[in-house]
């Protein structure tokens, strides 16, 4: 079962929405207009793509990487989201306390408003 939170494997459309690439990707909240939409943020071990007011990089060194599936350090990009269709799942890897979840939300939410 799907929850926000999860980190999952799922194909992350590129912004010409010509191709995807099959990437892990944190569930942030799932749409109430569609029964299986869900927002979601890539995530990528790219490092050097941080937004460091936004995005969010989560380490070995951390807590929550156990948990999280990952295998490497990884940029949890807000600045990348997509809508996705819950049936494109690939797998699942492992999520993020919901304690995180709310603040990566917020920030996502605080960005937006702000601009």
């Amino acid at each position: 079962m799907k929850r926000a939170g999860q980190i999952a494997l799922m194909p992350f459309p590129y912004t010409n929405l010509v191709n995807n690439k099959k990437r892990p990707v944190l569930l942030l909240r799932k749409l109430s207009q569609n029964p299986d939409d869900w927002l979601v943020c890539m995530v990528s071990s790219q490092l050097r793509q941080l937004q460091p007011d936004l995005d969010w990089v989560l380490t070995p060194e951390d807590d929550e990487f156990r948990e999280s599936g990952l295998k490497v350090s990884s940029v949890f990009r807000l600045c990348r989201v997509a809508v996705l269709d819950g049936s494109l799942l690939i797998g699942k890897l492992g999520a993020i306390p919901d304690v995180r979840l709310r603040e990566l939300q917020q920030r996502l939410a605080s960005w937006i408003i702000d601009g």
